[in-house]
């Protein structure tokens, strides 16, 4: 007994549960103040029309909403409003909408409004010409142009529009334009959240400050704090440079902008690439950095010049501009390459300069090893310090200077193993069409050279000493020796010249160090793993504002005045125009540098 009495009451709660979803759904329009009512046959049997008087608006209720107007045809047996003239709909505190007219259907709870449309919520006011709204869906949609106003962010406009108000999300497609104080952003995809400023692109996008512009494929925007990632072929046009990526980030109020992976910077000015795969822009300190694989290039007409080092740092405006490349730094060109610890150029002066740092004591393996080496063409030069003077206009070298422990060797390529050797405290060679003609060692001059005749047979073996000498270099070869001031000297048959002698004090032949290509600057650099880039999700189209669930709801209002026609299927757009726009596909190109490079680790 007791089993049945839970059993019964259970039926009845569900009973009434249906109930009260049944009057929920059949709830029909309510007529809160009607002014002056009549009916009109020539309208429609059973019309009712309703006019303001003197003191206030027709009023209608419906479900949570409320309607004034100052006419309205009520049509009972349909359930559905004809709203003219100053149109005012309220939906809750949050949602105002203000007509010229208005449709409404209490079955399918389906509106449509037309002239001087106004959507008012917290944080944004939509204007448009047409507006359809679902209000079971709470999705607003336009497809005859619009414009939201933001007060923080701009104006944006766009041909097709949606607005979801439980999300509070706008999505606007096709020729979408946001039209800001500082800059505009065009674009064919902009899902907006008016409550935190915040822009997704998809497709084609532009911004474009007064000095600046950014170009993307993909992207985010915050319009409160000014910043943004973009991602797939996205660049940053400004100051004369272009920044590529495949991933960029912008803070505009800081004019900060960084890079990840496949990185390049044009300078358009200068004429000249650095590439990595991490890089950082500071505009107002005029400041690049570049790092992880960095390589610099300064586009030549006939031979451009190649540096590379673990990271790259270039400063100063266009006209006093300096590259700085530390941590292993190398540079390569067709008739000279070099290596450094660091290398910096005054691109101003025509100065570079390769040095070691100076933590580096004399006695540690490393500083050893990364003692400043400059080829060119066959000849090898050491120091200390190395300056290479060039024309800044002509772009050609005109000088040379090694400081402190100068050596220059160059082989005897008829040998099987002898050196040319010059040192001395100092050297100072001088350039003639990029080849070096003469050089000065100065102070404590020593010197081992391979005689040959005209025929190239070898006649002996010269050591000398002296304060200084002058070489001259004729076609790549010693032609000419001068000794000033020399202390002994003499030459040697090769049988009668120890092997344990033939190499002065500091001898360092690194030839197999000799960059002989672009490739060949990072053949010692460790692996290379590149962060993920996960960017944002691929787009999703944007849905019909004529779904399924619609149709349902308009096919079932029908039903119970099947001789008339259906009102509630009246002024629903055929046809949703938004352009079906294809997800673009995420970007799979890999590291070009070095050849293919896995990308392992997320960030």
């Amino acid at each position: 007994m007791a089993l049945s009495s839970l059993k019964s009451q259970l039926l009845t709660f569900l009973f009434f549960l249906s109930l009260i979803g049944f009057s929920q759904q059949k709830q029909k329009i309510t007529i809160e103040y009607a002014g002056i009512a009549y009916t009109d046959p020539k309208i429609e049997e059973g019309a009712k029309v309703f006019l303001r008087d003197d003191s206030q608006q027709v009023h209608f209720v419906h479900q949570g909403a409320n309607m004034w107007c100052d006419k309205a045809i009520y049509y009972e047996d349909q359930d559905y409003i004809e709203a003219f003239s100053n149109v005012v709909v309220k939906q809750g505190d949050t949602i105002n909408m203000v007509a010229k007219y208005v449709e409404y259907s209490g079955k399918t709870q389906l509106a449509f409004a037309q002239g001087d449309v106004v959507l008012t919520e917290p944080k944004s006011t939509l204007t448009t010409d047409k507006l359809h709204f679902d209000r079971q869906r709470q999705l607003a949609y336009y497809n005859t142009n619009g414009k939201v106003v933001r007060d923080s962010s701009g104006t944006i406009t766009s041909v097709n529009g949606r607005y979801y108000m439980t999300a509070k999300k706008y999505q606007f497609t096709k020729d979408v334009v946001l039209i800001n104080p500082d800059y505009t952003l065009n674009t064919e995809r902009l899902d907006f959240f008016p409550d935190n400023g915040h822009a997704y692109l998809f497709g084609p996008s532009t911004i474009v400050g007064q000095d600046r512009r950014i170009y993307c494929e993909r992207g985010f925007y915050d319009t409160n704090t000014n910043k943004g990632n973009f991602q797939r072929n996205a660049k940053i046009h400004y100051d004369n440079r272009i920044i590529e990526g495949d991933s960029l980030y912008f803070d505009r109020d800081k004019s900060f902008a960084s890079a990840t992976n496949n990185i390049k910077v044009t300078d358009t000015i200068n004429n000249g690439v650095i590439k990595g795969h991490y890089a950082e822009v500071w505009r107002d300190k005029d400041s690049l950095f570049v790092t992880k694989r960095a390589l610099a290039i300064t586009v030549q007409e006939r031979d451009s010049i190649y540096l590379h080092a673990d990271t790259l740092m270039v400063t100063g405006k266009d006209d006093n501009r300096i590259t700085r490349a530390f941590y292993n730094a190398r540079m390569y060109k067709s008739d000279m390459a070099g290596k450094a610890d660091s290398i910096h150029v005054d691109h101003k002066t025509g100065l570079t300069k390769l040095i070691n740092l100076e933590r580096f004591s004399s006695t540690d393996a490393f500083a050893t090893a990364r003692k400043p080496v400059l080829w060119n063409i066959g000849n090898q030069m050491t120091g200390d310090t190395i300056h290479l003077i060039s024309n800044p206009e002509t772009e050609k070298l005109d000088s040379l200077k090694v400081f402190n422990n100068a050596f220059l060797v160059s082989k005897d390529t008829l040998s099987e193993n002898g050196y040319n050797q010059i040192k001395g405290q100092r050297l100072i060679g001088l350039f003639r069409d990029n080849e070096l003609y003469n050089v000065d060692i100065i102070k404590n001059a020593e010197t081992i050279r391979y005689m040959r005749n005209e025929e190239n047979d070898l006649i002996g073996i010269q050591k000398s000493k002296s304060g200084s000498i002058n070489i001259k270099i004729l076609e790549q070869a010693i032609d000419e020796v001068r000794f000033i001031n020399q202390i002994d000297g003499n030459i040697f048959p090769e049988p009668d010249f120890p092997r344990s002698a033939r190499r002065l004090r500091g001898f360092d032949w690194r030839g197999e160090e000799r960059p002989t290509s672009v490739e060949d600057l990072f053949k010692d650099d460790p692996p290379l793993e590149l962060p993920k880039i996960k960017g944002l999700d691929d787009y999703v189209p944007p849905e019909e504002f004529v779904d399924d669930s619609v149709t349902e709801r308009v096919e079932e209002a029908a039903k119970d005045t099947p001789n008339k026609p259906n009102k509630a299927a009246r002024n629903l757009p055929k046809k949703d125009d938004a352009p079906n726009l294809i997800p673009i596909k995420p970007n799979t190109q890999k590291a070009k540098q070095l050849g293919p490079i896995k990308p392992k680790k997320e960030e």
